[in-house]
């Protein structure tokens, strides 16, 4: 029978954080504060966190999938 070996990896945070910003972590979550089961706050939140060098290039990866998609609904 063959065992499996678990090789354990130390990250750094500075490993993490650039691996984060190189690929883009996206965040959603909500919070909703309440007395007494009455609903008096509620916040949603989405957070993008990634380096502006990758939103830029996402931003222009949406705009030519937008511009290809506008072409296909004209013809």
């Amino acid at each position: 029978m063959s065992e499996l070996v678990a090789k354990e990896k130390e990250v750094t945070l500075l490993d993490l954080l650039d691996r984060i910003l190189d690929k883009g972590v996206i965040l959603f979550g909500d919070v909703t504060i309440s007395v007494a089961d009455v609903d008096l706050i509620y916040l949603g939140l989405k957070v993008l966190l990634t380096s502006i060098e990758k939103a830029e290039q996402m931003r222009s990866m949406a705009a030519v999938r937008q511009s290809a998609w506008d072409v296909k609904r004209e013809t």
